[in-house]
């Protein structure tokens, strides 16, 4: 058993003491001297802007913190020797435990567990291992030619064996990881209500208004440490999908479980269910959600507040509330209300930033030069462009000691209307105001690739083929390594395609994308492209936060989060043109990236784990979540 797991007493992460239980005024935080330098310089995103000027550091006289999180389930590393016993409401046995998908073993229930659990007779008389499920299971996967029946077979899988279904993802998550996330959900949450079967998470709509607590107290589980929730407004690059988005936070968390090692049990995917502006969805006669348009103002903002204050009530102060595909007026808007009373984080805007920001790290070693010596552009200026670009002068401004100010005139950003200039200012949205600079009106992308000769280009913009021949052409004739990041989800919504970015660019250009590309061959020469995938931050970044009891999030979490990241690309991936390590070592990039960003809680005395383990990197290992079959007493 891992040295710092002390699951029996009731801890969350298994790396903590019950001294954490102190009550924390907005005047006392945890603090070293070395903490308070730190926080003298911190330098806090333009959300900070909208709360009136309140930090996340500011912590509210209302906050409580509470005690851990047992690990019940057998579901953490440190706890895979131990004998588990499969509890419901009373010990599961006989044909409940075959249906039970947390216990259910299938074929690899033991001959002494069959007799214990009452199963004999209830199942063949072979006896499997969990290795020969998984290649089986994986020869079926791999007979289907179209992704969503694969997607539709892993979902049936999780329904029926848990941590069957974990085992697969983790052992192979490189072929997976498509089927399970972007690109195959997004077709997934278009056709849901064809392909729905049984509901997962929960579906919280106008309905539910007033009643919001109640509904939560319906989940079975009470031990949460990670919500996903989304409203479906703004579902990847594929608009409005109304209560179909639902997907998107089930598998979002399934990427937490497999990739960051957060346990199942403690992961809550939720739906807002306000209603759709799609009229195709309000028509269609299979559609699950409410049939009316989208409540807006203050109605939303009443059920938003209503859930955001349930979740608390129900769940304590260190549960992480996760924001999905919002759109962006109500995105931003919510990070900023609830940054500073709740644990929240938004991915498309910060686990985006951060992940994009590692990956222009580590391509300095392929293009030369320190971050504030390259310019950037931004094609699309939503949620992530702002939110990359805010965490890019965040990173510029550390390393040059300038204001923010300073470092966003690096920075440019061109939405619908052509670039983002202070002619603008005037009619644009509060977001988009610190990127308006001194510049005569450019109304095309080509046109501002050729007046502000960028070195590096980013897609945000949701809309597909963007990066013309042209564009690549013209980063190409302004620098030897042009780097040419195409982020929008699905595949087909790609600025452009890794194979156009190569042959555009005569092979020159250090080119990821978000969804992922084969690799192309080129002249002779086989070009690998990297994904620009948020996996790569949000599990370990989650993991962070849960195994140091943060109850905030701030924006030098997200620098320590990119900062971990960047660190492990190695030599060889840098030969082969990556900036982003391979997912095969998800499981210890994750690891690494939680010890970072729990080092960062702990410094800015958000944490609440007390005391502090030795090697938080250990500490986070030992608390991931393993798929191995527990024997049963």
């Amino acid at each position: 058993m891992g040295h710092w797991c002390l699951s029996n007493l009731g801890f969350s992460g298994c790396c903590g003491t019950n001294s954490s239980k102190r009550k924390i005024s907005k005047d006392q935080h945890y603090n070293t001297g070395e903490d308070k330098k730190v926080i003298g310089r911190e330098m806090e995103s333009t959300l900070k802007a909208l709360r009136d000027g309140e930090s996340v550091l500011d912590l509210s006289p209302r906050s409580t913190v509470s005690g851990g999180v047992e690990d019940i389930y057998g579901e953490d590393r440190a706890t895979e020797d131990q004998l588990v016993t499969p509890w419901i409401f009373s010990v599961a046995s006989g044909y409940s435990l075959l249906r039970d998908p947390q216990y259910n073993k299938g074929l690899s229930f033991t001959e002494k567990e069959r007799d214990a659990h009452y199963l004999r007779g209830l199942l063949p008389p072979t006896v499997s291992t969990q290795q020969l499920q998984e290649k089986k299971l994986m020869n079926s996967i791999r007979q289907y030619q179209v992704p969503l029946q694969k997607y539709v077979a892993m979902m049936d899988l999780q329904e029926r064996n848990e941590r069957l279904f974990y085992k697969l993802l983790i052992d192979n998550v490189e072929e997976l990881l498509p089927v399970v996330y972007t690109p195959t959900v997004g077709e997934a949450c278009q056709k849901y209500g064809s392909i729905f079967r049984r509901p997962q998470g929960l579906y919280i709509s106008l309905k539910e208004k007033g009643k919001i607590l109640e509904v939560l107290k319906n989940w079975p589980e009470r031990s949460i440490q990670v919500i996903v929730v989304t409203d479906g407004e703004r579902i990847l690059g594929l608009g409005d999908l109304g209560c179909q988005g639902m997907g998107i936070p089930v598998g979002k968390l399934a990427l937490y479980t497999a990739l960051g090692g957060v346990r199942p049990s403690a992961c809550l995917p939720i739906t807002i269910d306000v209603g759709t502006n799609n009229e195709k969805l309000l028509n269609d006669e299979f559609y699950i959600g409410l049939r009316q348009r989208r409540a807006t103002g203050q109605e939303y903002y009443d059920l938003m507040h209503e859930f955001m204050t349930a979740v608390k009530q129900n769940y304590g102060e260190k549960v992480l509330v996760q924001f999905e595909d919002f759109a962006n007026h109500n995105a931003f808007e919510l990070l900023a209300k609830y940054g500073t009373t709740h644990l929240v984080f938004n991915d498309d805007i910060q686990g985006t930033a951060s992940v994009v920001l590692a990956g222009v790290v580590a391509a300095l070693k392929l293009i030369g030069g320190t971050l504030p010596e390259h310019t950037f552009l931004f094609l699309g200026a939503g949620e992530a462009g702002t939110g990359i670009a805010e965490l890019i002068a965040l990173e510029m401004s550390k390393q040059t000691k300038a204001p923010i100010e300073e470092s966003r005139k690096k920075i440019w950003l061109v939405d619908s209307k052509g670039l983002i200039v202070s002619s603008r200012k005037n009619s644009l949205q509060h977001f988009k105001k610190p990127w308006a600079h001194e510049h005569e009106p450019v109304n095309s992308l080509l046109e501002a690739v050729k007046v502000i000769k960028p070195t590096v280009l980013i897609g945000s913009s949701g809309v597909g083929r963007t990066f013309t021949k042209e564009v690549v052409e013209a980063m190409t004739s302004n620098n030897d390594k042009p780097l040419i990041l195409a982020l929008s989800n699905p595949t087909s919504q790609s600025e452009c395609t890794a194979e156009e970015a190569y042959q555009w660019s005569e092979g020159r250009a250090i080119f990821a994308s978000g969804s992922p590309f084969d690799p192309v061959e080129y002249k002779g020469k086989v070009y690998a492209s990297g994904q620009a995938n948020n996996a790569y931050i949000f599990p370990g970044f989650g993991l962070g936060l849960v195994i140091s009891g943060a109850i905030r999030v701030h924006d030098d979490m997200l620098l320590a989060a990119s900062e971990s990241l960047a660190k492990q690309v190695s030599e060889e991936n840098y030969k082969n043109g990556l900036i982003y390590p391979p997912f095969s070592n998800i499981r210890r990039i994750s690891a690494n990236i939680a010890a970072n960003v729990a080092a960062k809680a702990y410094e800015l005395g958000l944490a609440t784990r007390l005391p502090r383990p030795q090697n938080l990197v250990k500490c986070a290992e030992s608390c991931m979540y393993t798929p191995v079959y527990r024997n049963y007493r």
